[in-house]
């Protein structure tokens, strides 16, 4: 009996030693101690509670200083009238030549135009696909402003892919450009499309110049971080065998680097064609016209039906660019139609192929112009603005409030915001600064490095230099709310489409409206249903963050090891303890991606949200742009990007480097 008591204390010692020797541990108890050394003595200088205003830093006065200038010399200064007037000039005459163009081709001309490159890029399909798109946007009476914003997008995704591909191509051939651009990446990545405008506003005015110029540099990050990541991952044999032939460092880049980077640069220029059009609303509120116009004047008068109209084109332009670009970038697509054949069809292989298409649309749009038939006739206008807003007012009347027993979508918002969001964000403002910071660190450094602990503690405690931290905390309840929910969903239909061939057809056609639909978009029928407030905002977050983590999860499933699945169904798991037991654990790579990428997201629609009632920092974003106040909106700007890199290295591991025999 003494032996056994006498045992107990020598089997738990090293149980215990065990578990302090566990990393996690480790680090939480170095955060402990570190924090017992440094608490009382901030908390004895600076009170508890929210951020210190003695450690803040009022940036009104140099930013205000700053804004004023700016105005005042914009038609004066040498800077502007020689170079930035340049470039506006430049922005509005090649925006107008492509429209010219495409209006002088007619509905027929770019119709045939666009299905004979579909064609010769992927198939009768996709050629049939686009020029039904075409068409609708036409039936649609939209036919003007999707001229508009086809010409737009042209002149953007052009010079975005320029300006990528050239930082892209001096990242991916030096390193220290690579590492010098990685951070400013970084940023731009996280900040928001809203927080872009106001300096382009101030300096190029409002107008197509600025909503152009907003949009490259929102657009251009994809292609240059793609560009490099295609020629730093060229296949090093392949790279020593071209040297060894005594070729030059040119001819290398050509005819080996660019060559084996071809699917990477073509998904780069999927991703800024999409993330260009994406922008194409938000360039709207700076006067870019066409398409996102009319969903902006919709949005401001609660137009659902106007704001469909509207909206359809610029989804359906969305899905026909990303199918195009996407076949574009598989192998032996391009030229797919009657290639190998002969015969006929070999008139339509390689350039021929090309040129005979260019001389077939050319003809398709003379023969329209000798009709008269350039513009869309007004005889073919479908209008579905009536008949949707007569919907909408059904389900606003029937389903906004007092549905028997589950209560109405108003209802839904209004517990959802008093259960939910306001005790998140009276809790996080109830916390002590230092509390919050050490949260963040703890966080960051178990799931990363002491690295990305002390970057998301630096970015996080950035909010609060600035002056912006009770804002701050507000859009990080939004955010942490909007995760949560779009993580239970996502995750569940992820497990259901990983589980179900079916499933993933019939969500698949859903997921890529959501993915391809703009941010804009998404607000109009959540503030139909749910009236204006944080619980839209949220709701449309969700919305638009849900595609990604689906797609994510799904495939992160499905790629797990066959032989670990077949070798727990061998033990006679049951399908749960499959899914427990071996899928998740082993997708966990694909879960945290799905994780990282869902908070980027909503964080991107939360701010949006400040147009329909969000407050918080996308409140202060929206008033520093419309009053023109460089202080307010530059400063909300930055905040966001604290909170997006803070988000982003909480939420991201760290790949660590293993050694030797570890």
């Amino acid at each position: 009996m003494a032996t056994a008591t006498a045992s107990a204390p020598r089997t738990a010692l090293p149980g215990f030693l065990g578990v302090l020797r566990r990393p996690a541990v480790g680090k939480l108890l170095l955060l402990a101690v570190a924090a017992a050394v440094l608490v009382p003595l901030a908390d004895s200088r600076w009170a508890s509670g929210s951020w210190p205003a003695a450690l803040t830093v009022d940036l009104t006065e140099p930013l205000g200083r700053a804004s004023t200038w700016i105005i005042d010399n914009r038609d004066s200064h040498p800077l502007f009238l020689y170079f930035f007037g340049h470039v506006s000039n430049a922005v509005v005459l090649a925006v107008r030549a492509v429209y010219l163009v495409l209006l002088a081709a007619g509905w027929a001309g770019v119709t045939a135009a666009a299905a004979l490159v579909a064609w010769r890029v992927a198939g009768v399909r996709l050629a049939l696909g686009t020029a039904a798109a075409v068409l609708t946007c036409g039936l649609l009476g939209m036919w003007v402003p999707t001229m508009q914003t086809l010409a737009l997008m042209v002149v953007a995704v052009l010079a975005s892919v320029a300006l990528g591909a050239l930082l892209g191509l001096a990242a991916g051939l030096s390193d220290r450009t690579y590492r010098a651009l990685r951070p400013v990446l970084d940023t731009m990545q996280v900040l928001p499309a809203f927080a872009y405008l106001l300096p382009v506003v101030l300096v190029f005015g409002i107008g197509v110049p600025a909503a152009v110029l907003a949009t490259v540099v929102y657009a251009a990050p994809p292609m240059a971080r793609l560009t490099a990541l295609g020629l730093r991952g060229a296949d090093a044999g392949v790279m020593e065998a071209v040297e060894s032939l005594g070729t030059t460092a040119r001819q290398r880049l050509f005819t080996a680097r660019l060559p084996l980077a071809r699917k990477e640069l073509l998904l780069g220029l999927n991703q800024t064609i999409m993330m260009a059009l994406s922008m194409a609303v938000i360039a709207s509120v700076i006067g870019a016209g066409g398409l996102g116009d009319r969903v902006y004047q919709a949005l401001a008068s609660v137009d659902v039906g106007a704001a469909l109209a509207a909206g359809i084109p610029i989804v359906l332009l969305a899905v026909v660019l990303d199918r195009v670009t996407g076949a574009a970038g598989s192998e032996g697509s391009a030229g797919s139609a009657g290639e190998g054949s002969e015969g006929t069809g070999s008139l339509w292989t390689g350039r021929r192929g090309w040129a005979l298409a260019a001389v077939a649309a050319v003809a398709v749009a003379v023969a329209g112009r000798l009709a008269g038939r350039l513009d869309w006739p007004e005889t073919w206008i479908v209008d579905i603005a009536e008949p949707v807003n007569r919907a909408v007012d059904w389900m606003t009347d029937h389903l906004y409030s007092g549905v028997p027993y589950v209560g109405g979508t108003a209802d839904w918002a209004a517990h959802f915001t008093t259960g939910v969001l306001n005790p998140v964000r009276d809790g996080l403002q109830w916390l002590p600064w230092w509390a919050v910071l050490l949260t963040v660190a703890a966080l960051a450094w178990l799931i990363g490095t002491w690295r990305t602990a002390l970057t998301a503690v630096l970015a996080m405690a950035a909010i609060g230099v600035l002056g912006v931290w009770q804002p701050s905390l507000d859009t990080l309840s939004q955010v942490l709310a909007a995760v949560a929910v779009t993580l239970v969903l996502g995750f569940g239909t992820a497990v259901a489409a990983a589980r179900s061939e079916r499933c993933e057809r019939l969500l698949r056609p859903v997921l890529d409206v959501f993915q391809t639909m703009p941010q804009f978009v998404y607000l109009i029928p959540v503030v139909a249903l749910f009236g204006v407030g944080r619980a839209p905002a949220v709701a449309a977050a969700v919305v638009y963050a849900l595609p990604a983590v689906v797609r994510i999860t799904t495939q992160g499933l499905r790629n797990v090891d066959p032989a670990a699945m077949e070798s727990s169904r061998s033990m006679g798991a049951t399908g749960w303890q499959q899914l427990r037991q071996v899928q998740l654990p082993l997708a966990r790579p694909a879960l945290l991606l799905a994780v990282n990428q869902g908070v980027v997201l909503v964080l991107a629609v939360v701010i949006i949200g400040g147009l329909v009632g969000g407050g918080a920092l996308g409140y202060d974003v929206v008033f520093g742009l419309a009053q023109g106040d460089l202080a307010t909106g530059l400063v909300a700007g930055a905040a966001i990007v604290c909170l997006g890199l803070m988000l982003d290295r909480v939420t991201q591991p760290t790949r660590r480097r293993t050694k030797k025999g570890a």
